[in-house]
């Protein structure tokens, strides 16, 4: 490594190493807009010659340049990320990466948990995929037609009620993922808690998190992005969420549907519904629910967090259960800063 420098890049603050940055994403093919919170880069004099970031604990962004291909700088990259998430105390680890790295990232003891045609999906550390896997388990319900809905609940509203209430009449028992993601206006904690008190009063639910392992930074980063985000992108990553789903969640549960609604206004989400399909096959039946209308609009959560934001309660009162209005009011939760991200 004799005359390569490695050091922080701070993409928010140094023009030139944006500048640098960028151009070799760009050499790449790769997205100059990904989020990233931890940027580090390898310098051989003042070229960027290879570069990789995390976010959160998801390794990403892994690039190095063409002309530096021999000289091992990639492994450098890694280790210094993955040694980045040890001090950090994340013992647990995410990689995103091609098809034709897997013998490498296999090598440093990133284990595959699915891919498509185009990624490949690999964790390290602990807690593991197995270990949700038998969380899963203890929570397994035996019945004949088991479904499920994976919801953000940001909040629950009566349409999520809705949808609930049709998934039951078509099976046995439901399981509900909330999202564990905390990039919404409500946290991963307060959503759990109003699908619980939402759904309380129904036989036959169970409500569980979906951890790094469905719709998560981990498996869909795109969802997060919404109208911001590449649909192509979001194609490909809604393909690997799918698969995962199909092929460790729902045997797991012994799910034969999942439940989805309909989603006339997110092209994101009409990306995720049309995965979704493609995946499950005549493996796993999806069905789509045509979404609750009041007033002529669906009731959604984007609209009940427009109404929360410019302080109209009497829009959005009415577009809520009653379990969902008093915890938002028993938790004081009308405060919450406008600008956060802001998910359906």
């Amino acid at each position: 490594m004799d005359g390569y420098v490695t050091r922080r890049l701070w993409l928010d603050r140094d023009p030139q190493a944006l500048k640098d940055w960028q151009a070799l994403m760009q050499a790449a093919k790769l997205s100059d807009q990904e989020r990233v919170d931890y940027t580090i880069g390898i310098y051989d004099g003042a070229r960027l010659a290879a570069t990789g970031s995390l976010d959160g604990k998801i390794l990403k962004c892994l690039v190095v340049c063409a002309a530096y291909q021999s000289e091992n700088l990639l492994t450098q990259v890694v280790m210094a990320l993955l040694e980045r998430l040890d001090q950090e105390g994340l013992t647990n680890r995410f990689v995103y990466t091609k098809p034709k790295n897997l013998p490498y990232f296999k090598a440093l003891g990133f284990r595959l948990l699915a891919q498509t045609e185009a990624l490949l999906f690999m964790e390290q550390g602990f807690p593991s995929f197995q270990d949700y896997l038998s969380y899963l388990a203890q929570h397994k319900v035996d019945r004949s037609q088991n479904g499920a809905i994976v919801m953000n609940a940001n909040p629950f509203t009566l349409g999520h009620r809705y949808l609930v209430e049709q998934a039951l009449s078509a099976c046995d028992h439901l399981y509900i993922f909330v999202v564990s993601e905390d990039r919404s206006y409500f946290s991963a904690q307060d959503r759990f808690k109003m699908v619980q008190a939402g759904v309380a009063d129904l036989a036959n639910v169970t409500v569980l998190p979906s951890r790094d392992y469905m719709v998560s930074q981990a498996t869909f980063p795109s969802y997060f992005l919404k109208e911001r985000a590449d649909l192509a992108v979001a194609q490909v990553q809604a393909e690997l969420d799918a698969q995962v789903f199909k092929q460790f969640i729902a045997p797991s549960l012994e799910i034969a549907i999942r439940f989805v609604g309909e989603e006339p206004l997110s092209p994101v989400t009409q990306v995720y519904n049309q995965a979704l399909a493609h995946a499950f096959g005549q493996d796993l039946d999806l069905k789509i629910i045509p979404r609750l209308e009041k007033d002529g609009q669906v009731i959604s959560a984007t609209r009940v967090r427009a109404a929360i934001q410019a302080g109209k309660l009497a829009d959005w009162v009415n577009l809520v259960p009653q379990s969902t209005y008093h915890y938002i009011q028993s938790q004081d939760l009308l405060g919450q800063d406008a600008q956060r991200e802001k998910v359906e």
